[in-house]
């Protein structure tokens, strides 16, 4: 049987969360009108903290002096979830998927997001797990830590925003916010597992690895995009 094909981009450097976001809305659309599988963005972003549909003003723990001097901005987006921190060094991952075309169920896509994440872990014999009632992906199994966050939203069974995982990030600034709303509990990274430093470069591979995860666990063809979605969309080009 043939695997339907799902187009991605690695994007260097980072990429303005409101450009982001934008272009995310933008694939939405091209999707939904063209009936297509759909695609994946694989950036970073300069320091933000989102906050999803659930969260809670109290959770930022700053104020605008503090924001101002790190350079955080703060955004209220339409994800699920609580608040949650982007920054240079982690990787966020974008799925613009038509479930038509995979499982018209959101919470199997959710569990398929985080074997994603699980099954990339293996590559550096960590073995990351689940922690219910949390979405996301842990470490340390005997004192959880979170190394990687997912919140998503859903419109017309087409997804968007997606995951966030820690491979350098400053963890400095999770201690401004509770992240995710969880209290109790710790957030790590690879670097702090593994006691290695990650370059641009070596980061830029590891979202292709994220692609071929993907790829095995939603039983897509990942093909890359060479050029910016947005110069794709702008040729009207059909992806």
């Amino acid at each position: 049987m043939e695997k339907y094909r799902l187009w991605y981009k690695r994007y260097r450097g980072v990429i303005d969360y409101t450009q982001a976001l934008g272009l995310q809305k933008k694939l939405w659309e091209h999707v939904v009108q063209n009936d297509l599988p759909g695609v994946l963005l694989l950036l970073e972003h300069p320091p933000v903290f989102t906050l999803g549909r659930s969260a809670s003003r109290e959770n930022l723990l700053v104020g605008e002096e503090v924001l101002r001097r790190e350079g955080i901005k703060v955004y209220e987006v339409e994800r699920g979830g609580d608040i949650t921190y982007h920054g240079p060094g982690q990787i966020v991952g974008y799925p613009v998927i038509n479930l038509r075309f995979w499982r018209k169920d959101v919470h199997a896509f959710l569990r398929a997001l985080e074997e994603t994440l699980i099954l990339f872990l293996r590559r550096f014999q960590i073995e990351g797990f689940r922690y219910p009632p949390h979405t996301g992906v842990w470490v340390n199994p005997e004192n959880p830590e979170k190394i990687a966050a997912i919140g998503i939203a859903v419109r017309g069974w087409v997804t968007y925003h997606g995951f966030a995982l820690n491979i350098s990030p400053n963890l400095a600034h999770f201690r401004y916010i509770v992240p995710c709303g969880i209290r109790d509990k710790g957030v790590t990274s690879l670097e702090c597992i593994t006691g290695n430093r990650y370059s641009w470069e070596e980061r830029y591979a590891m979202k292709e690895w994220l692609a071929e995860a993907m790829g095995t666990v939603l039983g897509f063809d990942m093909q890359e995009v060479q050029e910016d979605f947005e110069v794709v969309l702008s040729q009207g080009v059909i992806l």
